[in-house]
């Protein structure tokens, strides 16, 4: 995708990135510059909320419970 940048140096971010990355109106964005690449990161409104089951299928329940029960044969 390609878009092009006004003389204020604005552009605008292509509808079906904003539709993928749930980039609305008020959205704050975050940009970095390693010399080499531009990247745009969108804060989300509610972080918390934007990383909730971020964890799903990593086995971290049963990494938990078996860190405990480590730490448990340990302290006998």
């Amino acid at each position: 995708m390609e878009t092009a940048v006004t003389k204020r140096g604005q552009t605008s971010i292509p509808a079906a990135i904003r539709k993928r990355h749930q980039i609305r109106e008020g959205d704050r964005l975050v940009w970095l510059d390693d010399g080499e690449a531009i990247r745009m990161i969108p804060i989300p409104s509610d972080p918390v909320a934007a990383l909730r089951g971020a964890g799903r299928g990593e086995g971290l329940l049963e990494r938990l419970l078996a860190s405990r029960e480590r730490d448990r044969q340990r302290g006998s």
